[in-house]
C-alpha cells in the first residue's frame, strides 16, 4: 500500500520523536485485535443511544495512546464527534483554579470531526447543524432556498432540537445560547457569533460580562463542565452526527497530585462519569481514560485508592493474563508479541523507504536479527516497549540511509547496539515514581 508523502513524513517522524501520529495510523496497526473489536462494540452501543466508558491501562510507551488514536480515527470515520486532551498539572478533572475547566477547553479546542480532524471544528459543526435543518425543512417542504417559508419553518424545527435539550441540567441555558447563535448565522452577525463560540468554549470568566454581551447570568465552572459535555453529546446527534467520544490520556498526572484530598476530588468526578454511563443517565456518549496500570491499581494513590471506583473495576476471580475480559470497564494492554513487531518494522522500512526513494538493504533475516536483539536484551521481557523498538529501528534505517557503504550485520552485531541499553526499562519504572513517594 503506497502511503502518500505527506502522511509518511509525519509517521516517521512522529514515531522517531516517541509521539503517536494523528494521521496514517491505518497504514502501521498490527495487533490489538481484541482491544478494538472491544472499542467497536462500544461505539455500537453509544450510536444506539446509549453510553459507555473504559479505562486504558499499560506500561510507558505500550500503545494507550496509539490505541485511543485508532479508536479516534475509526470513530470519526463512523460519523462521530471525538475531542481529545491530555491531563497535566494545570489540567484535571475538578479543581479548585480553574484545572477543571482547563480540561474542559482542551477538549472543546480539540473536538474533531471527519471533514475537520485536526480539531478546532465547533464552529463548523454549529454551521453544519443550521444547514442541515435548512436543507431538512427545504426537502420536506419542497421548497426552495428563496422562499418566504423557509425561515419561520426553520426556525421552528430548530425549537424542536432547543426543546430536547430543555430538561436537561444546564439545558435551558445551552438552548438559548443555540438559538442566539441561530439568529446571529441568519442575520450574518458574525461577532454575535463569535461570543456564543467563546461562552462555548468555556473562555468567558465573569458572570457580568457574560449578562452584558449574551443577556444570560451563567458560567461553565470547574465543578459542572463535565453536565455540558452531556449536553453536547446529545446536541451533536440532534444535529446529525452519531454521538460524541472523549478521550483522556495522562491520568497518571492525577496520580502524581501530592494533596490526597485534591486526588480523591478528581476521583469523585471519574465516578461521576462512569456512573451516569453505566446507569444511562448519558446518551451519545463515549468515556476511555488512558493510564499507567500503576496509577489505576495502587492502592495508596492511584485510582483504586478511592473505594467506590475500586469496588466497581478491579478484575474479578476468573480473569487472567490468558483469560482476559474485553467486556470489562479495565483493558490492560499486553506486549505485541514477537511476530506483531517484526510486521510493524517491515512496514516502517518500506514507508521509509518509499519517502527516501530508495531500495531497502535490510533483508527479512536482518529484521528478525533486529527483533532478536532487542528482546535479548537484559529485562527485555517485561521492560522494553514498542516505543523504544520503534525508536530504535528508525534511528537503525536512518543511518543506513545516510551510509549506504556500511554494513547492516556490522551495526546489529555491535556490541554497542546489543548491550547499550540494559535494564533501561526497569531504571525508567523505578525513577518514574520516585520523587512522589511518601
Amino acid at each position: 500500500m503506497k502511503v502518500p508523502k505527506r502522511i509518511a513524513t509525519v509517521i516517521i517522524n512522529a514515531l522517531k520523536g516517541g509521539v503517536v501520529p494523528r494521521i496514517g495510523l491505518p497504514y502501521i496497526t498490527v495487533g490489538r485485535e481484541q482491544e478494538i473489536n472491544a472499542f467497536l462494540h462500544d461505539i455500537e452501543i453509544i450510536e444506539d443511544a446509549g453510553a459507555a466508558f473504559r479505562f486504558v491501562a499499560g506500561r510507558y510507551g505500550s500503545g494507550k495512546s496509539f490505541l485511543l488514536q485508532t479508536v479516534r480515527n475509526y470513530a470519526m470515520d463512523k460519523n462521530f464527534v471525538v475531542a481529545d486532551a491530555d491531563l497535566s498539572p494545570e489540567r484535571r478533572l475538578q479543581g479548585t483554579k480553574g484545572q477543571g475547566l482547563a480540561t474542559y477547553k482542551e477538549l472543546i479546542k480539540n473536538i474533531s470531526t471527519k471533514t475537520r480532524p485536526e480539531g478546532g471544528a465547533l464552529t463548523l459543526i454549529l454551521d453544519r447543524w443550521i444547514n442541515t435543518v435548512q436543507s431538512e425543512v427545504m426537502a420536506e417542504n419542497n421548497i426552495s432556498f428563496e422562499s418566504e417559508k423557509l425561515l419561520p419553518l426553520t426556525e421552528k424545527k430548530i425549537r424542536e432540537v432547543i426543546n430536547a435539550l430543555s430538561d436537561m441540567v444546564h439545558g435551558f441555558d445551552f438552548s438559548r445560547l443555540l438559538s442566539l447563535y441561530y439568529k446571529a448565522y441568519i442575520n450574518g452577525d458574525d461577532e454575535l457569533k463569535g461570543k456564543v463560540v467563546k461562552w462555548f468554549r468555556g473562555e468567558y470568566n465573569l458572570k457580568s460580562e457574560v449578562k452584558a454581551e449574551l443577556g444570560i447570568n451563567i458560567l461553565i465552572t470547574d465543578d459542572d463542565w463535565y453536565e455540558y459535555i452531556k449536553l453536547f453529546a446529545m446536541f451533536l446527534k440532534k444535529a446529525g452526527y452519531k454521538g460524541l467520544i472523549i478521550l483522556i490520556d495522562e491520568l497518571v498526572n492525577i496520580y502524581k497530585i501530592p494533596n490526597s484530598i485534591t486526588r480523591q476530588y478528581n476521583y469523585e468526578k471519574i465516578l461521576t462519569m462512569y456512573n451516569d454511563t453505566l446507569q444511562g443517565k448519558a446518551q451519545y456518549l463515549g468515556i476511555i481514560m488512558s493510564g499507567t496500570v500503576q496509577c489505576i491499581e495502587d492502592t495508596r494513590r492511584g485510582i483504586y485508592s478511592y473505594e467506590a471506583l475500586k469496588s466497581r473495576l478491579e478484575q474479578g476471580r476468573f480473569g487472567n493474563e490468558n483469560l482476559k475480559d474485553m467486556l470489562a470497564p479495565v483493558i490492560k494492554l499486553s506486549p505485541l508479541t514477537y511476530e506483531e513487531m517484526l510486521v510493524l518494522i517491515e512496514k516502517l522500512l518500506n514507508i521509509h523507504s518509499e519517502l527516501y526513494g530508495y531500495t531497502p538493504s535490510l533483508t527479512e533475516d536482518d529484521l528478525i536479527d533486529f527483533i532478536k536483539i532487542e528482546y535479548s536484551r537484559i529485562g527485555a521481557d517485561t521492560n522494553i516497549t514498542p516505543r523504544e523498538v520503534i525508536r530504535d529501528f528508525i534511528e537503525l534505517i536512518n543511518i543506513i540511509y545516510q551510509n549506504p557503504g556500511l554494513s547492516v550485520k556490522s551495526i546489529l552485531g555491535s556490541e554497542d547496539f546489543a548491550f547499550s541499553k540494559a535494564d533501561i526499562g526497569e531504571v525508567k519504572a523505578d525513577e518514574e515514581f520516585a520523587e512522589f513517594e511518601i
